[in-house]
């Protein structure tokens, strides 16, 4: 380039000349002839006769043998390119035979052969008289990677020009293809040596270091920085040995198999434990599931029933934090507590009231298979991996992580986390000792424990007037003649249930409770509570005190929603939960269901149900949208609460206290009762035979029935309904059992009713 530049310098006065004689001969010709030719001959463009005139046979010699030196310059130069690239791809090939000879059962070239440490030497030594023939200035426009590629028998000679930079990158990529760590360090001169970027370095601190001989110790540069003994090539490396057991890879193994030499000692205890050595939790979990169940309560348990209804060969694996797999949560409070059995908490056996025994286990654990069999699994299955809690979600890529920081793909995710017991405020500020005497009852565990201390205690106070408390009460006042218990129950409505059942239904049942050997205090607001001489001091803000061994807190359920924040799931800021669309989706692959889901009722709004019906139907209609059904939630949840084998109701729709109510009763009959109901259904979830479809609805009396007064002193019987708008918007059946769709219908056909006295009647209350 440069010659040219010098020629074209010489060159440009005399075209610049030219190109001015030429112009001013077309405009002669032009004046000539009054116009100016469309094509001037090749013989105006010249200052002279044709063919004739010095400069311009000095132009066209000077030119001509500028364009021959260039051809020459360009060929000179491609070949030389040529030649040098195949001289580098000759040593390549030869270098990778040499090691694939040494080292036939290596896959990973992370250690050098005996073969290739003294190929290496033997280059080295020879390289100092070399060194010379390289012109100083080309070294700094190398990059680091192609410094060691270099040999003398490459080096251009003096006569001719140093290569261009592009003759340095045709180079790069062929040197940076292999490791560096297997490539010749090539010493090239004493300048060149100080730059250590041009020298790779593989060093191995925990290996015994290559000793040089007295001649390379003199020059510490000049020695191969490879401070490993190669093993033989028969004996596999302490990684490889790592590998053999054919166990779960976390997926950085990958990066450190690539570069093994970069911390030889440190990965090997963690693959250890994942391929051999004593099984960790981490070994059972597969680390990827198509249909993933986070919770392990009602709603999941019907999820993956309903899965593997439509898919039989779905994988399906839930994920609970508690010790058992998916069971019932109703008879912790109704009918485990009526067992004669003394070691109930052990089976976890009752008899229903119509006398029948039954685990609360939905499934034995042989329906179940190992989680770390799940994936192998040839016709599918469900696996329950309990113990473990979801800490992390990942929406985006699909996974999960666990508490032990296990992670989990999926296909599609379900979200039943339910919830967790609410607590009063007072008692948290009470401190640790008032804490360790107080029950959020809510699991097995509770149950257990509860058990336990009401045969041990004298006292226990329950707080709270709802379906759980007022369970539990007389639950444990059946027992308080047994064991000489005192059961007390307090609330700060005015009666039983006083936020469900009118006033008038509320006061029955808490005279009901009270027959059950429970001491009732009402309109109770608990201001402080303090452990004195090892007992518990409930202060009441009117300035009673209550003395007792222990303490029940039943105030509520909490959705549990903790993984809205890592997932960027809505949550519902007036009822709280996972916001959820019609088919129960939250998002993407992620379906909600059971206590946490916040769903759209058509006819009732926005709502959250805390009930074991719901827990089933959304449960099971999400296991279905997961399979590809694609179904609406229309479904009205029932519920259902029992005050002993005597008294029971069941619930639909909204029923809140507040609501205008218009009740219709009946005397009660011996198979009015929750004993005889089960008797029928055969079942003790009663939600369970209404909620199949072969349930049907009976056909509603056509016959007149006597007139009823309303809200007289016996409630054996009855509906009541609950209005908004003068709409029925919630129904509850009093010891009325087995009539749920007909409740459902009056709730979905949302009419105004004149008189719904004759609406009950479709209930059947009058029949004997």
């Amino acid at each position: 380039m440069l010659k040219c530049r010098t020629v074209w310098k010489k060159l440009a006065p005399l075209a610049r000349a030219s190109s001015t004689v030429c112009r001013q001969n077309v405009r002669r010709t032009g004046l000539t002839s009054s116009r100016i030719p469309a094509c001037v001959p090749v013989a105006h463009m010249s200052t002279g006769p044709a063919g004739g005139g010095r400069e311009n046979q000095l132009y066209i010699l000077l030119v001509g043998a500028a364009c021959v030196g260039g051809a020459i310059y360009t060929y000179r130069t491609v070949k030389g390119d040529s030649q040098r690239y195949q001289d580098r791809i000759e040593e390549i090939s030869s270098r990778s035979y040499k090691r694939a000879t040494a080292e036939p059962a290596t896959p990973i070239q992370s250690e050098p052969s005996a073969v290739d440490a003294t190929e290496t030497e033997v280059i080295l030594e020879p390289e100092p008289e070399a060194a010379p023939s390289l012109e100083p200035e080309a070294a700094p426009s190398l990059e680091p990677e192609a410094a060691p590629s270099l040999e003398s028998e490459a080096a251009p000679s003096p006569e001719e020009p140093s290569p261009p930079a592009p003759d340095a990158e045709v180079a790069v990529p062929e040197t940076t293809e292999l490791p560096p760590a297997d490539e010749p360090v090539v010493e090239a001169s004493p300048e060149e040596s100080a730059e250590p970027a041009a020298v790779p370095v593989v060093e191995e601190a925990d290996e015994p270091v290559v000793e040089a001989s007295p001649e390379e110790s003199a020059e510490p540069a000049a020695v191969p920085v490879v401070e490993e003994e190669p093993s033989p090539p028969s004996e596999p490396s302490p990684f490889e040995l790592t590998e053999l057991p054919p166990a779960p890879v976390v997926e950085s193994e990958p990066a450190a198999a690539e570069s093994p030499a970069a911390e030889p000692t440190e990965p090997q205890p963690e693959v250890v434990a994942q391929s051999g050595g004593p099984a960790p939790d981490s070994l059972k979990v597969p680390s990827h599931t198509p249909y993933l169940l986070i919770g392990g309560g009602t709603a999941s348990f019907a999820a993956a029933r309903s899965i593997r209804a439509r898919d039989p060969g779905a994988k399906v694996l839930i994920v609970t934090d508690e010790s058992d797999p998916p069971y019932m949560r109703p008879p912790l409070s109704k009918e485990l507590w009526f067992s004669d059995d003394p070691s109930v908490t052990e089976t976890l056996r009752f008899k229903q009231w119509n006398g029948k025994e039954r685990s609360i286990y939905f499934q034995p654990p042989s329906f179940y298979i190992n989680a770390e069999e799940l994936n192998g699994a040839e016709n599918g299955g469900v696996a329950v991996l309990t113990g473990k809690k979801v800490v992390h979600m990942d929406v985006r890529g699909n996974k999960i992580k666990l508490d032990d920081d296990t992670e989990i793909s999926y296909d599609k995710c379900l979200i039943a986390t339910g919830g967790v017991p609410r607590n009063l405020q007072v008692i948290e500020r009470a401190g640790e000792e008032v804490m360790k005497k107080t029950t959020l009852f809510r699991k097995i565990e509770d149950f257990k424990s509860l058990d336990k201390v009401s045969r041990n205690v004298k006292s226990i106070t329950i707080i709270g007037g709802g379906f759980l408390g007022s369970e539990l009460a007389c639950a444990l006042g059946r027992r308080s003649t047994e064991y000489d218990l005192e059961v007390v129950q307090m609330f700060p409505e005015k009666g039983n249930m006083g936020k469900v059942l009118p006033e008038y239904l509320s006061n029955w049942t808490t005279e009901k409770v009270k027959s059950e050997g429970v001491k009732v205090i009402s309109e109770a607001l608990v201001k402080s509570v303090v452990c004195k001489d090892d007992k518990l001091e409930i202060k009441l803000k009117d300035g009673r005190l209550v003395k007792t061994d222990h303490i029940v807190a039943a105030v509520g359920l909490e959705p549990n929603v903790d993984l809205a924040k890592s997932a960027g799931l809505e949550v519902d800021s007036d009822f709280g939960g996972f916001r959820v669309n019609a088919e129960l989706q939250a998002r993407s692959n992620i379906w909600v269901a059971g206590d946490a889901a916040c769903f759209y009722d058509i006819r009732l709004g926005r709502r959250r149900v805390e009930h074991h019906d719901h827990a089933v139907v959304s449960g099971r209609l999400a296991g279905e949208n997961m399979t590809g059904a694609n179904k609406p939630y229309w479904h009205q949840s029932m519920f259902w609460s029992d005050l002993g084998p005597d008294v029971g109701y069941e619930a639909i729709g909204i029923v809140d206290s507040s609501l205008p109510t218009v009740g219709v009763f009946a005397k009660a009959t011996a198979k009015d009762t929750p004993k005889a109901a089960t008797e029928k259904s055969g079942t003790g979830i009663r939600s369970e035979s209404e909620t199949e479809d072969t349930a049907t609805s009976p056909v509603a009396s056509l016959t007149l029935a006597p007139t009823v007064e309303q809200h007289q002193d016996e409630y054996g019987k009855g509906v009541i309904f609950y209005l908004r708008d003068k709409v029925v918007v919630g129904i509850i059946l009093w010891n009325v059992f087995n009539r749920m769709p007909i409740a459902r219908k009056i709730i979905k056909d949302g009419e105004e009713h004149a008189d719904l006295n004759e609406v009950a009647k479709l209930f059947n209350i009058h029949d004997d």
